[in-house]
């Protein structure tokens, strides 16, 4: 299993320095030749065990690379309207849509590009399955496993007050008969064992609908392509499940990191250096506006080059650019000490960033670019300026 010094060694060299050093600054570089290693692991599963395999857009939506991502999995997942028609107008396969409630006019939009409509409530499923039925589109209810291992309560989402998921006895005396397939979510960056449990306790609270419904989609959240990700254990679950419930023509899972994973870096540039108390460099990012995990969740990124606090010799906090007192990276040492100018390198910046980040302080938001080493390619898909900040707000 790689150490976490083993990953950032091992991305030195797929983002090498004449490639950051002609990327904008601050941008998200994505490396395709990465994607596609992690959609090869993926369809490793699906070829094994037969299960359908979507990206979850909530994690990463970026249409010019979807060409690769598509000839590798199934479809996407969408959380809205504009997701779902994104995914028809540019992956081009099925289109799986869940939200914790749809409006009368949200629905048609969904419906009109979804091939799965999948619902939160008994409430929502009686509103709206018979529009969706007429339609022709398949349907689906969220359902509350009942377990979780997920640390952090902001992700959780079993935990009690949770919006997602039908309870068991809410479905004891409800008419299913439009019902085509249940779904449930429970996972966050997990391995395939926390899969198995949750699974476990999915049957216990469902099997006499598990045993009525055509198709069974496992959620996110499974951190596939990981270093150490048990993938054998994972297609024996996805197998074993299958022979359990002979009814059941698919099972879907729906990764959006897995996807991605070490796929993309933000670059970004040291602006100033200032004291108070400890040496702060000033970037031309910023941890509010486009890593919003880091605060979220909270977690400190990793930076090729740079170790713990005192790791090394010199020791810097990095501060983001907005006026926003909390913009706080982390600490982090360094080798050398920092200079105005010197570049930084975020890892792990293809998920949850892009499709979070916002334009607050009417700061400009990060080039998207993408890039192959096999294919000798760069490109800067998209740069921002003030148009985008007015238009968003005007």
């Amino acid at each position: 299993m790689k150490s976490p010094r083993d990953y950032l060694d091992f991305l030195k060299d797929k983002f090498p320095e004449h490639i950051i050093d002609i990327s904008p600054s601050p941008s998200y570089l994505i490396s395709e030749d990465l994607i596609e290693d992690n959609c090869m692991v993926l369809k490793g599963i699906k070829d094994r065990s037969g299960v359908k395999i979507l990206l979850a857009l909530k994690a990463f939506a970026m249409p010019s690379v979807f060409p690769i991502i598509s000839k590798y999995l199934d479809g996407v997942c969408a959380s809205g309207p504009y997701e779902a028609i994104l995914g028809r107008e540019y992956f081009g396969k099925e289109v799986h849509t869940f939200s914790p409630a749809y409006t009368d006019n949200s629905i048609k939009e969904v419906v009109d590009f979804s091939d799965h409509v999948v619902f939160n409530s008994i409430n929502q499923f009686y509103r709206y399955r018979d529009y969706v039925k007429s339609n022709g589109r398949e349907i689906g209810i969220r359902v509350n496993p009942g377990y979780s291992e997920v640390e952090v309560p902001l992700y959780d989402p079993c935990q009690v007050g949770s919006r997602f998921g039908v309870q068991p006895d809410e479905l004891v005396d409800a008419d299913l008969a439009l019902l085509d397939g249940l779904h449930f979510h429970a996972m966050c960056q997990q391995n395939s064992d926390v899969l198995g449990r949750i699974v476990d306790s999915f049957k216990n609270r469902y099997y006499r609908i598990i045993e009525k419904v055509k198709w069974v989609n496992f959620g996110g959240g499974h951190h596939i392509t990981r270093d150490g990700y048990d993938r054998d254990l994972l297609v024996n679950i996805l197998t074993d499940f299958k022979k359990e419930f002979p009814n059941i023509r698919e099972l879907y899972l729906e990764p959006g990191e897995a996807v991605v994973f070490n796929a993309g870096v933000l670059v970004a540039t040291v602006l100033d250096i200032v004291n108070n108390g400890m040496k702060i460099a000033i970037l031309d990012t910023s941890a509010e506006n486009h890593m919003p995990d880091v605060l979220a969740m909270p977690y400190r990124p990793e930076i090729l080059g740079a170790g713990e606090p005192n790791e090394k010799r010199y020791n810097y906090r990095l501060g983001g650019i907005t006026c926003l007192s909390g913009d706080i990276i982390g600490d982090y040492s360094f080798d050398d000490p920092l200079k105005i100018g010197d570049r930084l390198v975020f890892t792990d910046m293809a998920l949850y960033s892009f499709v979070k980040n916002t334009m607050f302080n009417g700061i400009h938001l990060p080039s998207l670019v993408r890039f192959s080493l096999k294919g000798n390619s760069f490109e800067v898909v998209r740069d921002f300026n003030y148009i985008d900040y007015k238009n968003r707000i005007s």
